[in-house]
């Protein structure tokens, strides 16, 4: 009779460090999803878009996305409806690296500023080449901005 409550004391023990665990796990934050964008800093006819998005197909290995202005801001020269920003969503281990590589750069510190009420942040930096990216003088050098989004599991 002892034996079966020292047995029953045991397991329920280890149901509760188990339980315990499983909570803990629920409140780990990770990343979801990384959101890496370059946007155009002149606007006009004569902007080109292929380096950008031979940079972001470089760094991601992902096809990149146009992002279309949704009204016209006449003091930067922005029309309704033109491209203004190329970008890219990764997911899972490659988001996972691409975060690593853009952290690594910033020198893991990121300003009070960075982040957003919900917890998400984003940093950008100032050349795609800090990356590990190699320069192409026909490409030339773009700035990358970098949006993660954090989620918990459940």
């Amino acid at each position: 009779m002892v034996l079966e409550l020292l047995q029953d004391a045991r397991l329920r023990e280890a149901d509760q460090a188990l339980c315990r665990k499983r909570m803990f796990m629920k409140n780990y934050a990770s990343h979801r999803k990384v959101c890496v964008a370059i946007v155009v800093e002149v606007f006009g006819k004569n902007v080109v878009y292929s380096g950008m998005c031979i940079v972001l197909e470089q760094l991601t290995g992902q096809q990149p996305v146009f992002s279309k202005a949704r009204y016209t801001v006449r003091s930067f020269g922005i029309r309704r409806n033109e491209k203004i920003a190329v970008h890219c969503t990764v997911r899972g281990a490659k988001a996972e690296e691409i975060l690593e590589r853009g952290l690594k750069v910033r020198e893991y510190e990121l300003r009070k500023e960075n982040f957003s009420g919900t917890g998400n942040f984003g940093f950008g930096i100032q050349e795609h080449i800090d990356l590990g990216i190699k320069y192409d003088p026909s490409i030339g050098i773009y700035g990358l901005d970098f949006y993660v989004v954090l989620g918990r599991p459940g």
